[in-house]
């Protein structure tokens, strides 16, 4: 399949329309596609995380236009992410700017831990898409399983997919199971994987195999919802 040469651009950012700043973006289009993923970073991470830039890749392999951004604190070197306020002005602005340039047909958001679940508020507060999809969602702050964040996902009305490590600390497997089945999402589970979907050693798979098992998920996840 062929491929469009993948381009960063820098899309403004503002709240409640008083700037905050410009964060990049990079874009990678097959030359014939029938979906658009906007991927968010994690907490740790920016948009050249290498996991989220070889999905990316993946997905433009298998006729996915992909886009992946920075938060704005990841784009100016901080490390300590922004509030939830700037997040969310954050996503919503990368969004509106890939529905006005890109015009997606099917549109897919979603993201890595923090990045997915502002991606889940935007959803819920009733951004346009065919599907929501949440990779290592941080249902809960290690040890502290008390504390779930999973109120507004009630309010999200488009198919959800949940991908998540067996020994994932910020999702226990025991509590996130019967929360998706009880909102009528989707959950795959990766076998021995933690949060960051690393696996012992001992379980003999290496990080290009647990990108595929990621990506092949999301894949069937997409198909599965194309209008």
């Amino acid at each position: 399949m062929g491929i469009n040469p993948s381009r960063v651009r820098k899309v403004k950012i503002d709240i409640d329309g008083k700037p905050i700043g410009k964060v990049s973006i990079s874009i990678a289009k097959p030359v014939r596609s029938r979906a658009t993923a906007i991927i968010a970073h994690g907490a740790g991470g920016t948009m050249s995380t290498p996991s989220i830039v070889a999905l990316q890749k993946g997905l433009v392999r298998q006729g996915v236009s992909a886009v992946r951004f920075n938060f704005h604190y990841s784009e100016i070197g901080k490390t300590s992410p922004d509030g939830q306020r700037k997040l969310l002005a954050t996503w919503r602005g990368v969004a509106d700017w890939v529905c006005l340039n890109l015009r997606p047909r099917n549109l897919f958001i979603g993201g890595r831990s923090l990045g997915g679940r502002i991606a889940s508020h935007l959803v819920a507060d009733g951004y346009p898409c065919q599907g929501l999809f949440l990779l290592s969602y941080p249902l809960h702050p290690p040890g502290k399983q008390e504390q779930q964040r999973k109120e507004h996902l009630a309010r999200v009305h488009v198919p959800m997919f949940f991908l998540s490590g067996t020994r994932d600390s910020f999702a226990s497997i025991e509590i996130l199971t019967p929360m998706v089945r009880k909102i009528g999402a989707k959950l795959q589970v990766v076998t021995g994987a933690d949060h960051g979907f690393k696996v012992p050693n001992r379980m003999g798979r290496s990080a290009k195999e647990i990108d595929e098992e990621v990506l092949n998920g999301l894949l069937d996840f997409f198909r599965s919802h194309y209008v």
